[in-house]
């Protein structure tokens, strides 16, 4: 809905407030799939998700490219779990 609303109907305000909505939903999404198993208890142990979750943040922050990030992220889960 707030997508089919003009920029300028919203003051300077609420622009800045809903421009951090996706940096708040996205930890969100993102927690539950890799800290949570299927019967929705945290696994903290023998996790490969945790591994490879860091080894994308890490490019991620070094490269600065989404591309990079996602595809870090999966190859090195991949081989992860290919390996453990």
């Amino acid at each position: 809905m707030i997508a089919l609303l003009k920029k300028e109907m919203f003051n300077d305000r609420i622009r800045e407030v809903l421009s951090y909505v996706p940096s708040a939903i996205f930890p969100a999404i993102i927690f539950p799939a890799i800290f949570l198993d299927n019967t929705g208890t945290a696994q903290l142990e023998d996790n490969p998700k945790i591994l490879a979750a860091i080894i994308a943040m890490v490019v991620g922050i070094l490269s600065r490219n989404i591309l990079a990030t996602i595809l870090s992220g999966l190859i090195s889960y991949w081989v992860i779990i290919y390996i453990f």
